[in-house]
């Protein structure tokens, strides 16, 4: 059993790899939700969204989110009526909210509707909302105070500056039924190419995530997001810098340090990774640019394979 932790556009290319080289009935993956959201009245889970489209072979490959092949035209009707269209939800997208906030307002969990919207769409793989309870990334900024992911991110094209990120409700919130559990008895863990700041941190805010990370006896591998010094797309430099997190694969190690063993990076940080390597944590150089099916798969199964010739050595080590 493979448990995956993710969020974003990188972590659903890098779901996209692993259902194509590991049967979705070992996959299960626990998403970020502090980037939700309510909208024209409905619930919307964006990466939770994300991850079920791409295990049903439902996801957009051009645009990275919402359903292949959409049509937008409430998106245009609502503008003509006045409401707000900055968050751009497509027409088979939002049959997906209507029915999430209908089962909600029906007394089911997130958990539950996300588990029921996931079986209707024909997926194996076991999707976990982090957490049942509301919990928001809030993103303070010096010119339009604090925002919403979403506000900082989609409407505001992550322009303004960041002084600082927080994760609002996480304290008092409990991990989703399962995601415990389902870190502790993995084989592997993987933490997908997702925004260390805000698709993975909000997972590791929840009271019990990081604890089952320690303690868990799975290898635990990581892959940046970062290369040569710069993030593969979105705010993620910018919002590790606001975190005081340094913009390279030693800032993505120092945001897991206390659970990682394995991190992943791309050839471009060779000369990075040596340094790293002193610190005692293991680094694995390989291509992960993921443009292409062929190179998700490809890195899906470098990760893989990674961490089984590590085990394999260890114990060889052993014996």
């Amino acid at each position: 059993m493979i448990t995956v932790l993710t969020g974003g556009t990188g972590g659903a290319k890098f779901v996209d790899g692993l259902r194509q080289v590991v049967a979705q009935e070992e996959l299960t993956i626990i998403v970020n939700t502090g980037d939700d959201l309510l909208w024209w009245g409905l619930y919307v889970s964006p990466d939770v969204d994300s991850i079920t489209y791409v295990l049903a072979g439902l996801l957009s490959k051009e645009r990275g989110w919402g359903v292949k092949g959409d049509t937008f035209q409430c998106l245009q009707a609502m503008g003509q009526l006045g409401q707000p269209i900055w968050f751009h939800t497509g027409d088979r997208d939002l049959a997906v909210h209507l029915v999430r906030s209908q089962l909600l307002a029906h007394g089911m969990t997130l958990s539950q509707a996300t588990a029921e919207i996931a079986s209707k769409l024909g997926v194996a793989a076991r999707i976990l909302p982090m957490s049942d309870s509301r919990v928001e990334t809030r993103v303070m900024t010096p010119t339009a105070g604090e925002l919403s992911f979403e506000e900082y991110f989609v409407q505001r094209w992550f322009q303004d500056p960041v002084e600082s990120v927080r994760f609002a409700g996480a304290a008092d919130a409990e991990p989703a039924p399962g995601a415990v559990e389902a870190i502790q008895q993995a084989k592997l863990v993987l933490i997908a190419p997702s925004n260390p700041v805000t698709s993975i941190g909000p997972i590791l805010a929840i009271p019990g995530v990081r604890k089952a990370l320690l303690e868990s006896k799975a290898r635990v591998a990581a892959v940046s997001p970062i290369i040569a010094g710069a993030a593969v797309s979105g705010p993620a430099g910018i919002l590790m810098s606001a975190q005081g997190l340094p913009v390279s694969i030693a800032g993505v190690a120092r945001a897991y340090a206390d659970f990682l063993d394995v991190l992943i990076v791309d050839n471009r940080d060779a000369r990075n990774a040596e340094e790293l390597r002193k610190s005692g944590l293991r680094v694995h150089c390989t291509h992960t640019v993921m443009r292409s099916s062929l190179d998700k798969m490809t890195l899906a199964k470098a990760v893989l394979d990674c961490v089984s010739a590590q085990d394999s050595s260890a114990r060889s080590a052993t014996e």
